[in-house]
């Protein structure tokens, strides 16, 4: 059974950092598409970053030059580094395990989720 934990989140004020990890179980770490999404309230979820087997990034436009994903197979562990971070970041960030090693746009293509962990940041 696939777990994923995700841990890191915070409050923070405009124009600080966090570092979220997602440590994963149960899977051939590495092998596949890591990604995160975030849902703020009221909003619908979105993808932010995803890295795939090969360590091919992608990131949202919004969120270009500031988040760095990262992971350390050795570690089964997701990183989502976030500096310059705005209120409109504020939102539950979880991380996902797609079901390929390259990264789909779709979510139906991420079969194991976290449960999230809570990102607020205050102006």
């Amino acid at each position: 059974q696939v777990q994923l934990v995700e841990s890191g989140g915070g409050s923070v004020q405009a124009g600080g950092s966090l570092r979220l990890s997602c440590a994963a179980s149960g899977t051939t770490y590495g092998s596949y598409c890591m990604a995160w999404f975030r849902q703020a309230p009221g909003q619908e979820r979105e993808g932010v970053a995803a890295i795939n087997r090969n360590a091919y990034i992608t990131y949202a436009d919004s969120v270009k030059g500031r988040f760095t994903i990262s992971k350390d197979n050795a570690k089964n562990t997701l990183y989502l580094q976030m500096n310059s971070l705005k209120p409109e970041d504020t939102a539950t960030y979880y991380c996902a395990t797609g079901r390929y090693w390259f990264c789909s746009s779709s979510e139906e293509d991420f079969p194991y989720w976290g449960r999230g962990t809570q990102v607020t940041v205050s102006s």
